[in-house]
């Protein structure tokens, strides 16, 4: 039990952690309006505590099989015998490619010791850089130990195999590479079912070695997004979103929704649609929503008289809608990679969004009754202020999280700090319906699922950042507009594009990807930052319901105990509304802009 107990270190270093990114805020707030003074350089030490979360969580998550991957394809062919095989050369490889990691890490903080920074109450900035070298170490091993069954060789490989790619990086730092043999394997390792971050790391070391470029280039990206000023606001909502997730709150909220909208097969639809998305707003992961409403949600319309096969559907697909509502995790990071306000994007999704919903439920024909299904009640005014009474604390909630920033009286961080807090609070205190140990896990499984989240974009990145440096934006505009001179015809093509594109990328992959390579595309059409981050938004959406990175037909599959080709069947028109609705937000920019800009006016 004690060995146990120590393998899980790094659940309980980046739950403190997390807790501490809640805390150091609140301190911070209270301080400065009671003396004026506040937390010694509070801010940029909650990013590093953020850089401590990301590394530990991203082990943990390893440890219980969170990290994201886009499935095994290759994995699946020929005899027992041979997925296994494939599976142990994925996991040796993927620990190798960790190792390099490492060893990339380790120059990036050999460099920052060599002139060391104070973080705060001198502790150098140093120290807490080294957690990016010891985890990728730590994820290395974690991964050469899956190679194999047997104790006798599983922990040699879970040594050696890191190692070798420190061994490697060390050797071959700083020499050119040639680039084709490496792209081919490793695009057969993401085929394979190998994480996600360990292939994108590998292209980035890849194309930098290429150019004999040095490896320290690539953790130097990973650890500038980690330590963004806006980047803590991520799992500090995400945070919020799953103490509400785990309480009873999805139930106050549905018999309010339900009584707003009336009984009966429509209200139960617009009730359903309308709290799916506002929670995975706050969940940061639309599977989140499915896992923590798909059992509440499908009974209710079961019961309504919806058909099983449509009540799946549209859970599955508004649950993938709340990305445009504030304060969503993809909002915050489009407007930290653009460079835009982030109030403005807060503000600019909200029409979208119910654009969204309405062309889901109607396009998408939800709200179609069939003829056996009993009449609608109307709606309960009485019921509803009933309702709304018990939810009282669950509907403040965005009051705090956007009222907060909007005022001014908190930064991005500590408004997301202050959200979180509360939701701890009415969750915990108020209602007690969690207790210390449901707490605990829940610090630990936002720390995992950010952790995985959050060391994909640090690799891409890089990836990013090699192809600025390189000039393919400014050759993509020159060749595009060769191309497309029409601006509707670009925004036709462009909603294609990322159509296609949600399908293939992780969405948090796709923004650091794509938006550095898109935007200036878009600006040389007279598009605005704020009208394109809403349109690639908008166009993810449909990321979350097609395979094979679509994650909602997976939890959608494990949550109703139904086949993927079932789930999947049974969100295809939703797939064509909000495509629909995409094309509407891009056709119409006063739908994005026109609230930041009367706001502002």
């Amino acid at each position: 039990m004690p060995l146990v107990r120590l393998g899980r270190f790094d659940e309980a270093l980046s739950g403190a952690a997390l807790a501490l990114m809640v805390l150091v805020p609140l301190v911070e707030i209270v301080l400065r309006a009671s003396t004026g003074l506040g937390v010694e350089n509070a801010s940029v030490l909650v990013q590093h505590l953020g850089l401590v979360m990301t590394l530990f969580g991203a082990v943990a998550a390893e440890r219980y099989g969170h990290l994201t991957s886009l499935g095994s394809s290759l994995g699946q062919l020929g005899s027992g015998r041979t997925q296994a095989w494939v599976k142990a050369t994925v996991q040796g490889a993927s620990s190798l490619l960790a190792g390099l990691l490492a060893l990339a890490s380790w120059r990036f903080v050999a460099t920052e010791m060599s002139a060391p920074q104070p973080l705060a109450y001198g502790i150098p900035m140093w120290w807490v850089q080294a957690s990016m070298p010891l985890g990728f170490l730590l994820l290395g091993f974690r991964l050469g130990s899956r190679c194999s069954p047997l104790p006798l060789l599983r922990w040699p490989l879970a040594l050696l195999l890191p190692l070798a790619g420190w061994a490697l990086g060390a050797q071959f730092d700083g020499v050119p590479l040639p680039l084709g043999p490496g792209l081919i394997l490793l695009i057969a390792l993401l085929l394979a079912g190998a994480p996600v971050f360990a292939v994108l790391g590998g292209l980035s070391l890849l194309l930098f070695a290429s150019d004999a470029l040095p490896l320290a280039s690539v953790p130097l990206s990973h650890y500038q997004i980690t330590v963004n000023p806006s980047l803590p606001a991520l799992p500090l909502y995400t945070l919020a979103g799953l103490f509400l997730a785990r309480s009873g709150a999805a139930q106050r909220l549905s018999l309010l929704f339900v009584a707003m909208f009336g009984g009966g097969v429509r209200g139960s639809v617009i009730a359903a649609a309308v709290l799916c998305s506002g929670f995975t707003a706050f969940t940061g992961g639309s599977g989140v929503t499915i896992l923590a409403l798909g059992g509440l949600l499908l009974p209710l319309l079961m019961n309504a008289g919806y058909p099983e096969q449509r009540g799946i559907g549209l859970v599955t697909s508004a649950s993938a809608l709340g990305v445009l509502l504030a304060p969503s995790v993809p909002l915050i990071l489009y407007a930290v990679i653009a460079r835009v306000p982030i109030t403005d994007m807060f503000l600019a999704g909200l029409v979208p969004a119910v654009l969204m919903v309405v062309c889901l439920l109607v396009l998408g024909g939800f709200l179609r009754r069939d003829k056996a299904a009993p009449e609608a009640a109307p709606p309960d005014f009485h019921g509803a202020l009933a309702a709304a009474w018990a939810a009282k604390w669950e509907l403040a909630t965005p009051l705090v999280a956007i009222g907060s920033l909007l005022s001014g009286l908190a930064t991005p961080m500590e408004s997301a700090a202050l959200t979180a807090a509360y939701a701890l609070f009415t969750q915990a205190l108020v209602h007690r319906e969690l207790g210390l140990k449901q707490v605990a896990r829940t610090l630990s499984d936002c720390a995992q699922i950010i952790g995985g989240v959050m060391l994909i974009l640090g690799m891409a990145l890089a990836l990013t950042n090699f192809m600025v440096d390189a000039g393919i934006p400014d050759r993509a505009v020159e060749w595009v507009q060769s191309v497309i001179p029409n601006r509707y015809v670009f925004l036709l093509v462009l909603c294609v594009f990322l159509f296609f594109a949600a399908a293939l990328m992780e969405i948090y992959a796709a923004i650091v990807v794509l938006v550095p390579l898109l935007l200036p595309l878009a600006k040389a059409y007279g598009i605005d930052p704020i009208h394109f981050g809403i349109i690639f938004l908008a166009a993810m959406e449909v990321g979350f319901l097609c395979p094979p990175a679509g994650m909602n037909i997976y939890f959608a599959s494990a949550m109703f105990k139904k086949s993927i080709a079932t789930v999947a069947r049974s969100v295809l028109p939703a797939m064509g509304a909000i495509f629909v609705g995409t094309l509407v937000i891009a056709l119409v920019p006063p739908l994005a802009t026109g609230l930041p800009a009367l706001v502002k006016a």
